[in-house]
């Protein structure tokens, strides 16, 4: 048997091992910025999608058609992300005569409108919460707080929380254009936000035969830009009974559906412990491996054997649950949740745990796909055992080169509100981790890795001069640095350090630019400015250009020479790593000049706007 994988990165490589286990050959699909990935190597025959845009390659139906035609493919597998909920593209390999390892297609698609699924969740007695199509009137009836979500949604896009009904246009208007560029459907619904609410989604698997089993819940409420970060199982806010009453609503609505393959029903649960049905997502799921970890059960196993015919032979009551689990998304991401590409100078995951990843010291992390660059997951007897691992776990893993939300991730599972009972949704606007900022010490070891590495010979002649220094500038920090009969001594921000023979063994690598490092479970990226120029001032909206924050697509450009740009109001929307970003001046200003269009592709400090003050 022959399987395409149409997909990339981790979830290809995770299907692949499996497939790999079972005696199936497997097939990669790639775009020309994946030409040299993991997954394309590792598979046993790659084929190329065409020159359309990265990300479009893997939206691109009838070149991954021809794909498995031209290679002898069996069978197709989505994965998740891209074309895994495109009821067209199911249907698309089922005509060409392929296996569709998934749903069939008609349950994909009513099943992703939001409308249809809430309609059929309701039939099958189902609790929903009150809302509706999104018009003025809706709101008013629902009342606020309020949800915005896209009909055709998924991961997080087309989705804002409205507190009160000035933000409403705005919001319906950033909903909508999210939704039009992510799904090509700019329809929305109207839903009451829940205070105090957990994310619990119960995991359900059905073969072609009429048989429904469910696996359990994992618990997602840590989430930014209802993205979801942390997620593990069993829920610490769901007990046995609440798991039978969630785990029978999730089968009915796959009974009701025909359902067959991998589901996962999404509830909101709140704070008297209510259940509400949210969606259905008709794929695995990022996070199927803390349920496979608790269950012993290989997820992608059962959903090739389901999409090969075969019956279930487990009953519920032979599904057991052992431990707990607990799995972080490791992002490509500043301290301000902004998604950043670049080069992984150095990764080297962590024994013990769990990671799902597709990367090697010298990837580069490009700025067309999701920011989500590896996952890691940790099982524990207990919830402590497996919290406490996966933050040591994380403390450990190397990732140098590129800013990523490691040591967040740590700190949220140290955090005393989620160790104590784990947290809702709104967990992230409360909590603050910020990025720490070298202290003397790392920047005299930073200083001292500098000065003796292989190609800056020239620095280590001072070991016999005691009378001589050397300055080293990182940004704006000058090191004065010192070295006699071998030992170093550093001077920086008025504090004297010592970096000594430990920290020689200190995790790094040198760059022509940079010194990465990590220390103390924290990464840091030290540009090295000794011999550039003095920093020029960051240029932003208050000096009159308004810049590019990160790399990404210009999806929309609300302004024109000669217009006035009230305070808040979005110029320019940007598209990075799947999520849009409205930029906006923090003052009523007048737009000299615009320098983007949509469809460009810009870089950190790309000039997008001019501005001069308002008349």
């Amino acid at each position: 048997m022959n399987l395409l994988i149409a997909n990339r990165g981790e979830i290809a490589r995770r299907i692949m091992r499996t497939a790999r286990r079972m005696g199936i050959r497997t097939v990669a699909v790639y775009s020309d910025a994946d030409r040299d990935a993991l997954h394309v190597r590792e598979a046993d025959t790659a084929v190329r999608l065409g020159a359309a845009p990265p990300r479009d390659s893997y939206l691109n139906i009838a070149a991954i058609i021809d794909a498995a035609k031209r290679v002898g493919a069996d069978a197709v597998h989505p994965g998740y992300g891209f074309l895994a909920e495109n009821a067209d593209f199911a249907l698309a390999a089922i005509d060409a005569g392929f296996t569709w390892v998934g749903p069939p297609p008609d349950v994909i698609r009513r099943m992703g409108d939001k409308a249809e699924a809430k309609r059929i969740a309701e039939e099958a007695g189902v609790p929903t919460i009150a809302g509706g199509e999104a018009t003025a009137e809706t709101a008013k009836t629902v009342g606020y707080p309020l949800m915005i979500k896209a009909v055709a949604g998924g991961g997080g896009r087309g989705m804002r929380l409205v507190r009160a009904e000035s933000e409403l246009a705005a919001a319906f208007d950033a909903a909508r254009s999210e939704a039009e560029h992510a799904f090509g459907n700019g329809r929305l619904l109207l839903e009451r936000a829940l205070a105090n609410a957990r994310h619990i989604e119960v995991q359900v698997f059905a073969d072609q035969h009429g048989n429904v089993l469910h696996l359990g819940e994992r618990d997602c409420s840590v989430q930014r830009r209802h993205q979801k970060l942390i997620e593990e199982s069993p829920s610490p806010a769901v007990d046995a009974a609440l798991r039978e009453q969630m785990g029978a609503a999730a089968v009915a609505l796959a009974k009701a559906v025909n359902y067959a393959g991998a589901g996962t029903i999404e509830f909101l649960l709140d704070a008297d412990r209510q259940f509400y049905f949210m969606e259905m997502n008709t794929r695995l799921q990022v996070e199927h491996p803390v349920t496979e970890a608790i269950t012993g059960i290989d997820l992608v196993e059962w959903q090739l054997r389901v999409a090969m015919g075969e019956r279930f032979t487990r009953q519920q009551a032979d599904i057991r649950f052992h431990g707990h689990a607990i799995e972080a998304r490791l992002c490509a991401e500043d301290g301000n949740f902004l998604p950043q590409s670049g080069r992984m100078a150095l990764w080297r995951p962590v024994d013990g745990v769990r990671t799902e990843h597709a990367l090697e010291s010298g990837t580069d992390v490009s700025p067309f796909y999701d920011s989500m660059i590896a996952k890691v997951i940790a099982r524990g007897a207990t919830r402590d055992e497996a919290r406490e691992r996966l933050a040591r776990a994380l403390d450990a893993t190397v990732a140098l080169g590129l800013a990523t939300n490691k040591a967040f991730l740590a700190a949220v599972l140290r955090d005393e509100e989620f160790a104590a009972r784990g947290v809702t949704t709104d967990f992230l606007s409360r909590f603050s981790a910020p990025p720490a900022k070298p202290d003397a010490r790392t920047l005299g070891i930073a200083a001292m890795l500098l000065a003796s590495s292989a190609g800056h010979g020239e620095w280590t002649s001072w070991s016999t001069n005691p009378g001589r220094a050397m300055q080293v500038r990182f940004g704006e920090d000058e090191v004065v640095l010192t070295c006699e009969r071998g030992a170093y001594r550093a001077s920086v921000r008025g504090e004297d350090t010592a970096p000594d023979a430990d920290d020689r063994r200190v995790v790094h690598v040198i760059e022509p630019g940079a010194v990465h490092l990590a220390r103390a479970g924290q990464s840091y990226s030290l540009e090295n400015t000794t011999h550039a120029p003095p920093a020029r001032r960051r240029a932003a909206a208050s000096d009159g250009r308004l810049i590019a924050p990160m790399n990404g697509r210009v999806v929309a450009v609300n302004a024109k020479a000669g217009d006035t740009a009230e305070s808040g109001k979005a110029l320019v929307v940007l598209e990075a790593m799947k999520m849009e970003h409205a930029l906006s001046v923090p003052a009523r200003a007048r737009i000299k000049a615009v320098h983007v269009a949509p469809g460009m592709q810009v870089a950190p400090g790309h000039l997008l706007v001019e501005l001069e003050p308002a008349s």
